[in-house]
C-alpha cells in the first residue's frame, strides 16, 4: 500500500487508461455547499466505496452523475461510450414477470430484440443475420440464464421467476431493482446502500458478484465488512472536501486517523502562533513606531491558513442501563412448532435463554428466523409446544415495522415522556443527546425524520426500558457507521441476553458468541464463524444447481403434472389473503389522505382561536379515530403479510 493515499498510478497509464474525472467540482444543495474545489480521478477498473457522514453530499454525488443535477462549478467527466447503470427507487406495480423485468436492465439486448422482431416481421433476411450476429456478440441468447443466476442470488425461488412484478413486497421490489442493475452490462454502476433490504446469505452473494464486476464502482455503504471486501479505494467527504485514499474501508481509517493526528498538531502549533501574533499586535498596534509592523502582522494572521481542529468523536454515546432484574432462565422454549396457517415453519424447537446469552440466528431467507423472534416476543402463538416467560421478563423488540408505529406528529421528546412521565424534560433530553437528537431536533415532529432517525430513535426507547433480553431483527438497517459503532459498543456492555439476525458481519462478529442455524424447518447450533457459514451457503448453492440440473431432464409428465397441480393448489390458496391485503392497503390509503388533511386543518392557526373551539375538539376526535382505525388496519396488514410470506415460503 503506497504511504500516500492520493498516489497516483504511473503516468503511462493516465494516458491510456479511461476514468471518471472531477475537475474542480463545486455542489450545493439549498444554499448550503456540499463540497467545493473537488479534482479527482477514478480510473476504470477502480472500485470505489464512497463515505461521510449524513448530508455530506454523497446521494447527490449520485444525482451529479445520473444528469438530474448539475454541478455550480468546475466539470465532471467520463468516457462518453460508458453505460452508467444504478438501482431504481421506484418499483411499478405491473403484471409483467418479474425475470423479464430483470431483463429490462440490458437496454441494448432489448434494442436488439426489438430490432429482430421487426426484421422479422419483414422477411428482411440480411437485417435478420446482422442482429444474430449482434445478439451473440452481446451475449444475448444466454441473457434468461443470467437473470435467472442474478434472481437466485439474490433470494429468489425458482418459481417466483415468472410470477408478477405487483406480487412483490417492497423489499423484495428493491431486490428486483437491484439485479435489474446488475443485469445492465455497465461500465459505470452506481450502488446507494444496496444491502439494506438484503439478508446475509444475499449479501454474501453480492459480495462475491461485485468483486467480479469488471467495471468502475461507485459504493455508498454503512457496512464496514461489505465495503472491505468490495472496495479498494475510499473517496471521503469531509469539511465540503472529496479525498481519496487507496486501499479498503479498514485501509482508510488508519490512513485518516494519522493523517487527523498530525492535523491536530500542527492545529495546535498554529494556535500558539496566532497567539504569539495576536499578542504582538494588541502590545503596539497603539504604538507610533510599531504600527506599520502591526499592520503587517494583521495581514499575516488574516492571510493565514486556519486549520481545522480535528473533530474526530461520534455524536453517539449512550449505553444500556442495567435491568432492574435478572431472571434465571429468562425464557424457556419447549418442543415448539411454529407457522401461519396451516403451513409449517419450524417444528421442534427447544431453546433456554439466560442472563449473558449472546445469539446470532443465520440462516437462507425464509427459513424463519424473524419468526423465531416473534415467538420469542410473544407476537405469535405456538402450534405446539410451551413458551414459558420468567414473569421478571422484560423484552425489547426492535423489528423494522416499528418504524412505522411512531408517532408522526409527537417529537422524540413526547415518545421517551410516554414511556417515563415523570422523568423530567432535562433529564430525557441528555438521553436523547445520546443519540444525537440535540437542540429543536428534540422537540420537532418526527414525520419529516429520514429512516435513520427514526431507527435510532427507536433503539433510543428501547434502550430506555432497561430490558433484560433483547431481540433484534436487522437493527442496522439505515444507520451510518458511527452509530453502527456506538451500537456495537453498547451491546458489548449489555448484561442481559441477546438473539440478533442481521447482515452486518462486524455488528454480528463483535457482540456474539454463539450461532444457531435456522433451516429446513430445524433451529439447531452452528459450530464454526461467519467464514464457515459463507463456505456452507457456497457450497449449499452448488448443490441446487446440481440437483436442479438433475432434475428436470428425467422429470416425467405426471411428475410435472403434480408440480404444476401443487402450484395451482398453493395460488389458489393465497388469492384470499391477497385480496384482503389489497382492501387493508386501499382503505389505509384513504385514511392516510384523511388525515392529512386534518392534519393540515391542525396546522392552521385560526383553529386555535377561541371562536372555534369546537371545531378544533371536533378536528382532534376525528383525528384520535382516525390513528385508531389505522393502527388497527397496520396491525392487520402485517398480519395478513406474515401469512402470505409465510405461505409462499418467505419472512
Amino acid at each position: 500500500m503506497p504511504a500516500n493515499p492520493l498516489e497516483k498510478p504511473p503516468s503511462w497509464l493516465l494516458h491510456s487508461r479511461p476514468m471518471l474525472a472531477f475537475n474542480d467540482v463545486s455542489l450545493r444543495r439549498g444554499g448550503r455547499v456540499l463540497f467545493a474545489g473537488a479534482t479527482l480521478q477514478i480510473y476504470s477498473g477502480y472500485k470505489v466505496g464512497l463515505t461521510g457522514a449524513n448530508g455530506t453530499g454523497k446521494s447527490s454525488l449520485f444525482s451529479l452523475l445520473r444528469g438530474e443535477l448539475r454541478s455550480d462549478h468546475g466539470e465532471v467527466s467520463w468516457p462518453p461510450q460508458w453505460v452508467i447503470a444504478h438501482v431504481a427507487q421506484e418499483t411499478p406495480g405491473v403484471d409483467r414477470a418479474a425475470i423479464e423485468y430483470v431483463m429490462d436492465g440490458d437496454q441494448e439486448l432489448r434494442k436488439v430484440q426489438t430490432a429482430l422482431a421487426e426484421a422479422e416481421a419483414a422477411h428482411d433476411g440480411i437485417a435478420i443475420a446482422h442482429l444474430h450476429v449482434q445478439l451473440d456478440n452481446i451475449d444475448g441468447y444466454n441473457a434468461r440464464i443470467r437473470a435467472a443466476k442474478l434472481m437466485d442470488g439474490l433470494g429468489f425461488r425458482p418459481d417466483q421467476l415468472e410470477a408478477p412484478v405487483r406480487s412483490f413486497s417492497g423489499g423484495w421490489r428493491m431486490r428486483l431493482n437491484l439485479a435489474q442493475a446488475l443485469m445492465c452490462r455497465s461500465d459505470l454502476l452506481l450502488l446507494d446502500e444496496p444491502t439494506n433490504h438484503l439478508d446475509l446469505d444475499a449479501v454474501l452473494w453480492l459480495e462475491e458478484w461485485l468483486a467480479q464486476y469488471p467495471g468502475t464502482l461507485l459504493l455508498i455503504s454503512h457496512d464496514r465488512e461489505f465495503l472491505d471486501h468490495v472496495v479498494g479505494h475510499i473517496a471521503h467527504l469531509e469539511n465540503e472536501t472529496i479525498t481519496l485514499y487507496t486501499g479498503n474501508y479498514s485501509a482508510f481509517e488508519v490512513m485518516r486517523a494519522e493523517r487527523l493526528a498530525q492535523q491536530q498538531t500542527a492545529f495546535e502549533k498554529q494556535q500558539r502562533e496566532i497567539a504569539h501574533i495576536r499578542s504582538y499586535i494588541d502590545r503596539f498596534r497603539a504604538q507610533a513606531t510599531k504600527a506599520r509592523q502591526a499592520q503587517s502582522r494583521i495581514k499575516a494572521l488574516q492571510r493565514m491558513e486556519l486549520i481545522g481542529a480535528a473533530h474526530v468523536d461520534s455524536p453517539f454515546h449512550f449505553q444500556f442501563r442495567p435491568p432492574l432484574k435478572m431472571p434465571y432462565p429468562l425464557l424457556n422454549l419447549e418442543h415448539i412448532a411454529l407457522g401461519y396457517g396451516e403451513k409449517r415453519i419450524l417444528n421442534d424447537v427447544t431453546l433456554s435463554l439466560v442472563p449473558g446469552d449472546r445469539i446470532g440466528l443465520l440462516g437462507p431467507n425464509g427459513a424463519g428466523k424473524s419468526t423465531l423472534i416473534k415467538l420469542m416476543a410473544g407476537d405469535l402463538n405456538t402450534q405446539q409446544g410451551k413458551r414459558t416467560p420468567s414473569p421478571d421478563l422484560r423484552i425489547g423488540y426492535f423489528a423494522q415495522h416499528q418504524l412505522e408505529q411512531l408517532h408522526a406528529n409527537d417529537s422524540a421528546l413526547m415518545h421517551l415522556q410516554r414511556l417515563d412521565p415523570k422523568a423530567s424534560e432535562q433529564t430525557l433530553r441528555d438521553f436523547l443527546g445520546g443519540f444525537d437528537f440535540r437542540g429543536e431536533r428534540v422537540s420537532t415532529p418526527i414525520a419529516p425524520f429520514s429512516g435513520g432517525e427514526k431507527a435510532r430513535l427507536v433503539l433510543a426507547m428501547l434502550v430506555y426500558q432497561s430490558p433484560n433480553l433483547l431481540l433484534l431483527d436487522e437493527p442496522t438497517n439505515h444507520l451510518d457507521l458511527d452509530m453502527r459503532d456506538a451500537l456495537s459498543r453498547a451491546l458489548q456492555d449489555y448484561a442481559g441476553a441477546m438473539v440478533i439476525v442481521s447482515h452486518d458481519r462486524g455488528l454480528l462478529s463483535a457482540i456474539t458468541d454463539k450461532w444457531l442455524l435456522v433451516a429446513d424447518g430445524r433451529v439447531e447450533e452452528f459450530v464454526g464463524d461467519l467464514d464457515d457459514y459463507a463456505k456452507l451457503i457456497a457450497q449449499r448453492r452448488a448443490q441446487q444447481f446440481v440437483a436442479a440440473d438433475a432434475s428436470v431432464p428425467g422429470q416425467s409428465a405426471a411428475q410435472r403434472k403434480d408440480q404444476r397441480r401443487a402450484q395451482a393448489e398453493q395460488r389458489q390458496k393465497l388469492q384470499p389473503l391477497k385480496k384482503e391485503l389489497q382492501k387493508v392497503e386501499a382503505r389505509m390509503e384513504a385514511l392516510s389522505t384523511q388525515k392529512r388533511e386534518l392534519e393540515r386543518r391542525l396546522s392552521e392557526p385560526e383553529i386555535y382561536q377561541a371562536e372555534a373551539k369546537d371545531q378544533l375538539k371536533k378536528l382532534l376526535d376525528q383525528q384520535k379515530l382516525l390513528r385508531s382505525e389505522l393502527s388497527e388496519l397496520e396491525s392487520r396488514w402485517l398480519e395478513i403479510s406474515d401469512q402470505v410470506e409465510a405461505a409462499s415460503g418467505s419472512e
